[in-house]
């Protein structure tokens, strides 16, 4: 878990990138940026708010032969070994976005390079080097007053309530690649930024597992649960599966199938599907990992459950207490309406 309240922006350098495939220019600038104490604040909410507003997903740098041939892996590492330098590679960084930036639906922009200090990852205090582009610009109006008249004239800026492109590199696992986090707020061009410019991988750790494996119940719980027995029983295992990893630290494939999946005949059904579907969620060998409950708190934000009728009825299951769609909640079948129905048992109507 990462907190960026405390964080402080050490430099900042600022340079602006055309579309090369246009014959759009770059322009440098000579220098560091000099903030003052009314615009620091404004930067750092700037570059550091869609970070806390993520979902943690971390990267890493990639390269098929070595990382010592990773060229922005390199600039990153100079400037970690030496803060100094920061503003001449941000100069190296702005010029390898901008030999990235071929594609005709990828804007110009201003790239923003910061030395970040005091970011917090895990309890643990490090330094970080953010690297953030905006790209689409508002209209907006700026008055100007004369002796009797206020005059209006049309300008265009920088919304500081949107960055459209950004990472945040933590001065973490230098030898595996560090630890990067990416945001992207304009998707027609998101393999430019993850793949072309940041060069980075899905970084496998509890976070990462955690989610894959619980999209790929999700998915089994659709593709299998349902069509073997019901929406309700789907609801109910990832119900069962949500819990199991929010009481547990350590996830254990025997363990998990013996307490969530009370049907028998759906435990080779679940071995089956997880070889045939395991490449896509890259958890083939994937039996025991220690489980990140942020992963689990988004996952159950993100799972549906609601049983939705064609009668333009809804029933709504509580996660919390489970064992009420099992005690007070049955489906059934009305020959006479040719017709499935769910009896709901209960005491008085809830006030809400």
């Amino acid at each position: 878990m990462i907190n960026l309240y405390n964080t402080h922006i050490a430099s900042l350098s600022i340079h602006r990138v055309g579309n090369k495939s246009r014959n759009e220019g770059i322009l440098l600038s000579g220098n560091p940026y000099e903030m003052d104490d009314e615009l620091s604040p404004l930067m750092k909410e700037f570059f550091l708010k869609p970070f806390r507003d993520k979902e943690e997903n971390y990267f890493q740098f990639a390269h098929d032969t070595d990382l010592e041939f990773h060229d922005l892996f390199k600039m990153v590492s100079e400037i970690f070994e030496d803060p100094e330098t920061a503003h001449e590679q941000s100069k190296k960084i702005a010029k390898h976005l901008f030999d990235q930036s071929m594609h005709p639906h990828i804007k110009s922009g201003e790239v923003y390079v910061t030395y970040l200090e005091n970011l917090q990852i895990d309890n643990e205090k490090v330094d970080g080097i953010g690297i953030f582009k905006s790209e689409l610009k508002q209209d907006f109006l700026q008055f100007s007053e004369g002796e009797s008249q206020l005059d209006a004239v049309l300008q265009q800026g920088v919304n500081l309530n949107k960055l459209d492109k950004g990472a945040i590199i933590f001065n973490l696992n230098k030898e595996e690649g560090y630890k990067v986090l990416s945001v992207d707020s304009n998707r027609y061009d998101a393999r430019y930024w993850i793949e072309s410019f940041l060069g980075v991988d899905a970084l496998e750790d509890d976070n990462f597992m955690t989610k894959k494996y619980l999209k790929f119940c999700q998915n089994f719980a659709k593709d299998v649960v349902l069509p073997a027995e019901d929406k309700k029983q789907e609801v109910m295992f990832m119900n069962r599966a949500v819990n199991h990893f929010a009481k547990n630290d350590l996830f254990e494939e025997t363990a998990f199938m013996n307490e969530v999946i009370d049907n028998p005949d759906l435990l080779p059904e679940f071995r089956n599907y997880k070889t045939e579907q395991a490449p896509k969620y890259k958890i083939e060998d994937l039996t025991s990992f220690p489980i990140a409950n942020t992963a689990v708190s988004a996952a159950r934000k993100k799972i549906k459950n609601v049983i939705e009728l064609d009668t333009n009825i809804q029933i709504k299951m509580d996660f919390i207490n489970p064992e009420s769609a099992d005690k007070f909640m049955e489906k059934g079948w009305d020959e006479e309406k040719q017709m499935y129905y769910y009896l709901v048992y209960f005491n008085k109507e809830q006030k809400t």
